[in-house]
């Protein structure tokens, strides 16, 4: 697990959020020049140097820790300390909930000493005690969260927004049980971009994978489109890896197969292999979850050409005739007129 440093500007009306992660150990700092304190892990018989906050306990278990914060800077630092649950952002990033937004699993499991807050002069550290207890109810399987310290600066900035920095250390539990690792692959789309292309364009595919199961679960995705009857079926290049997702958590990949053919209708098929670690610490890949989903691939243009050019087959010679028809009529009619006219005068 790595260190992660949060930096959040909240709204009155709106949040804007700016998150700084740096991968730093055994400290967090931020990039800002006005965030002045690192935290870092208290080293104790849990582990010194630790990356991060990770456990294994029983529902009913309680262990005690402590975040350490170092002042940096010149002027002593208030500090709120809490605890707050994490999430997997859209850009694949771990993120912990924004200050007011209530936790709902790990987050209430932990209590921080001293009230939730800290005083530190600078260049002091001070360690602030927490304690983490499992509910004797809770699921087994894996939760993510982290301790975060704030600092809320009064008043707003010249753009009409409050200012809460904060820098934060991620915590992992495992509550012992049956783990029951899954993931769920589906919604797979395809859309076939050849627009004015006459033969081919490039395929765009997403597809959705949920944590089902009660482990952390990281995915490598493989994904191939064909056409009817899987012509020209091609694999697609560079698939990113997933991140890690917490049990219930979702996450949508995307991928790009580079000038595919325009064959009217295209299939993808996204095989994904899961992997979890047990609770003896070994990782392994599951089973592989196979997703497939269809999407038009038509060349509207040169449909529109070919459209154009039966159309001219069918209707041009019938025109021809329509018009040659007539002119005879007219010709017949002229002629009928004129030996009427000459019988009439005896000539």
């Amino acid at each position: 697990m790595s260190i992660h440093s949060f930096i959040r500007r909240t709204g009155v009306t709106a949040a804007l959020v700016a998150v700084a992660a740096l991968l730093v150990a055994p400290a967090a700092t931020a990039a800002e020049d006005d965030v002045t304190w690192t935290v870092r892990t208290e080293s104790n018989r849990l582990g010194a140097d630790r990356a991060g906050y990770e456990y294994t306990l029983s529902p009913g278990e309680t262990i005690a820790d402590g975040i350490v914060v170092t002042n940096r800077g010149a002027e002593p630092v208030d500090l709120a300390v809490y605890a707050a649950d994490g999430f997997t952002t859209e850009d694949g990033g771990f993120d912990l909930l924004p200050a007011g937004e209530a936790s709902a699993k790990l987050g209430t499991w932990v209590t921080v000493s001293d009230g939730g807050s800290v005083s530190v002069a600078p260049g002091a550290s001070v360690t602030v005690p927490f304690t983490i207890a499992v509910p004797q109810n809770a699921t087994p399987g894996d939760y993510g969260a982290g301790v975060v310290t704030s600092l809320a600066v009064p008043g707003q900035n010249a753009d009409g927004v409050s200012v809460d920095r904060r820098l934060g250390i991620r915590m992992s539990v495992r509550v012992d049980g049956e783990l029951t690792p899954a993931l769920a692959v589906g919604g797979v789309s395809v859309d076939w971009g050849g627009g004015l292309n006459l033969f081919s364009g490039d395929v765009d595919v997403a597809f959705t994978m949920k944590n089902t199961g009660n482990t952390t679960i990281g995915s490598v995705a493989g994904v191939t489109v064909a056409g009817p009857f899987g012509m020209l079926a091609t694999d697609a290049a560079d698939v990113a890896e997933a991140p890690e997702l917490l049990p219930g958590e979702t996450w949508t990949q995307r991928v790009t197969v580079p000038g595919f053919a325009a064959l009217v209708l295209l299939t993808a098929t996204a095989t994904v292999i899961p992997a979890s670690t047990d609770a003896a610490g070994t990782t392994a890949s599951l089973a592989p979850v196979v997703a497939s989903g269809t999407g038009w691939a038509v060349p509207w243009l040169l449909l529109a050409l070919v459209v154009l050019v039966v159309a001219a087959i069918v209707f041009i010679p019938r025109m021809l005739r329509v018009r040659a028809a007539a002119r005879q009529e007219r010709e017949d009619a002229r002629v009928e007129e004129a030996v009427a006219a000459a019988l009439a005068t005896g000539r």
